[in-house]
């Protein structure tokens, strides 16, 4: 430990007991001092030292409670077992707080609070029952208009939101207290302040949804929908090549909350909040847009394509009927989950219709299997296989094009090499592919 540190501590400590015309001074040089992690248990080892600070954040001169907050905020951060039940008599002003006072003040009120909230159960506990879910849907409520609190109210919910009791405690708080209608509506990037209140409430959002405790109040307040909106709107900058700094990390969240919400219902009761056809071409510009430098990213926006074009015929037919399918034929050679995903959707399109497996064979996705077939991944074989018997199962044209492609000595390699699932749809579509050129061969002549 730094010895001169923590002596200043001491040091300063024993003089603010002593209250003086210098007191704000000597608040703003502890705040400091408590930036030093050392020093930080020297100071809340100190007999009565968190009744000292809560005197300043209970008493009238305004300096001085936000230099206490300073002081809170720094101690806030440590992640020493004992620091934050050590800050619990603090937590009822900081509540209180947020209904008024200056920006900078609430701000940090919410912030000290946000650091405490994942420490203990106990803080946690003795939070929620001084009642930070009401505090925090107050405090937007009323400062819905200034979006440095709003942030610093979504980074503290989505602290809460994280820890391992909030599906069963604080989530249906949360969902009953107003909160998430507010947090919708900060979706939307404010083009001055910039992206950081709507990345927050974002983020609390996909801890909502995929929590499943009940996605239907979402839902009831066009989550959905606004969603969908927010997402074509930022595809379609990306596709002109406007790409703000820290996008994904806006793009992150609000994927995921489309994708677990698709995952709540049946797609036809969802149909109308998913918005226009553009959101398809909204997603395919951001699974580009981060290939190569946020592959993981582009993953998340094929899995929502997936989850969006599993029980939607109508879906299916836009992708076809918007050429967006030879864009993600293109992408099954990329590895790290994307190409399975891509498989996935293009697979449910042609469970769909045999129309549509014809389609897909003229955009070109017979060679592209061919080539998948050829990869080591076991699940992107297996798909793939899946996909081929919807198409050759089409009509006989699909079938002969694909034993153009030397499909039939695939299948045969894959039969002799493989076991289990593999081996028993490769001998599927090999007796599929043999019996549809007899039925070729056998046409009686007109």
């Amino acid at each position: 430990m730094d010895t001169s540190s923590a002596d200043q501590v001491v040091d300063l400590f024993r003089k603010l007991q002593h209250s003086g015309l210098e007191r704000e001074a000597h608040l703003t040089a502890l705040s400091k001092a408590l930036r030093n992690p050392s020093t930080q248990l020297t100071f809340v080892k100190q007999e009565n030292s968190m009744h000292l600070l809560v005197g300043f954040l209970s008493g009238s001169n305004a300096q001085c409670r936000l230099q206490a907050v300073r002081c809170l905020h720094e101690l806030s951060h440590s992640h020493h077992p004992s620091m934050a039940p050590a800050c619990l008599p603090a937590t009822p002003y900081l509540l209180t707080y947020l209904s008024g006072q200056s920006t900078k003040f609430t701000e940090l009120c919410l912030y000290t609070l946000g650091n405490l909230c994942p420490e203990t159960d106990a803080v946690r506990e003795k939070l929620l029952a001084q009642g930070i879910i009401p505090a925090l849907a107050n405090c937007i409520e009323n400062q819905r208009h200034n979006l440095a609190v709003v942030e610093a109210v979504g980074f503290t919910l989505s602290q809460l939101l994280q820890t391992k009791d909030a599906a069963k405690k604080i989530i249906p708080m949360v969902l009953a207290s107003g909160l998430p209608p507010h947090l919708l509506s900060v979706l939307t990037p404010d083009p001055q302040f910039g992206l950081a209140p709507a990345i927050e409430c974002a983020w609390c959002l996909h801890y909502l949804t995929c929590s499943n405790v009940d996605n239907r109040v979402l839902l009831a307040h066009g989550a959905l929908s606004q969603c969908s909106t927010l997402l074509v709107s930022l595809g379609g900058a990306v596709a002109k090549g406007n790409k703000e700094e820290g996008l994904e990390l806006l793009v992150w969240p609000l994927l995921r909350c489309m994708g677990n919400l698709l995952s709540s219902g049946p797609m036809e009761d969802l149909s109308t909040q998913v918005g226009d056809v553009r959101l398809l071409a909204a997603l395919c510009a951001l699974l580009q847009a981060f290939l190569q430098t946020q592959p993981a990213l582009a993953r998340e926006s094929a899995w929502v394509l997936n989850n969006l074009t599993a029980d939607s015929s109508a879906l299916c037919s836009a992708l076809l009927a918007l050429n967006l399918v030879p864009g993600l034929i293109q992408l099954l050679p990329f590895s790290q989950g994307i190409n399975t995903m891509i498989l996935r959707v293009l697979g449910n399109i042609a469970h769909k219709k045999k129309d549509y497996c014809v389609q897909l064979a003229q955009a070109g996705l017979l060679p592209a299997l061919c080539a998948t077939l050829k990869m080591a991944n076991q699940e992107m074989v297996t798909l793939s296989l899946e996909v081929l018997f919807l198409l050759v199962a089409s009509g006989p044209q699909v079938a002969e094009e694909f034993a153009r492609h030397s499909g039939l000595s695939l299948l045969e390699a894959i039969q002799y090499n493989s076991e289990g699932e593999m081996r028993l749809r490769a001998t599927h579509l090999l007796e599929h592919q043999l019996l549809s050129h007899r039925m070729v061969d056998n046409v009686p002549s007109q």
